[in-house]
């Protein structure tokens, strides 16, 4: 088992060195073009590996990361609280009134809609019972 994981730390520092090294932008290599790193790292295990999380790319601190263009929580985003101070009042009461109206016409015509549809059904059913009661076959 020690044989083992020997073997497979190496192999995963590597490989984890490896795939940083791919994802790192050009300009952020440090020391050696990026190609040379990829190469030092795959040719030198874990020399190469722990040569390029040391030394091989610029790093920034933990708090650094969402610096300028980077990603901001919306509570800690100054533009986004900006926006909500100048949005329109959400509590408008003009604004409520008209969805308000706008609700209820809509409402209203759903319901003529379906006074309509349910009329035309009877209407239906009507006539079919009125076929059944003159003994018209009605499946022709």
């Amino acid at each position: 088992m020690l044989r083992a994981l020997l073997f497979i730390l190496p192999l995963a520092l590597m490989i984890y060195a490896f795939i940083d090294c791919l994802n790192t932008p050009e300009e952020e290599a440090k020391h050696l073009p990026k190609v040379v790193w990829v190469i030092v790292i795959l040719l030198f295990w874990v020399v190469g590996a722990i040569g390029w999380i040391a030394a091989g790319k610029v790093r920034r601190p933990a708090g650094a990361r969402g610096g300028a263009g980077g990603w901001v929580a919306p509570d800690d985003n100054p533009d986004f609280l900006k926006s909500l101070r100048n949005e329109p009042a959400r509590n408008d009461p003009a604004r409520d009134e008209d969805a308000a109206r706008d609700d209820e016409a809509g409402l209203k015509e759903w319901e003529a809609d379906l006074r309509r549809r349910e009329e035309e059904l009877r209407k239906r059913e009507r006539g079919e019972e009125d076929r059944r009661g003159r003994g018209e076959d009605t499946e022709s």
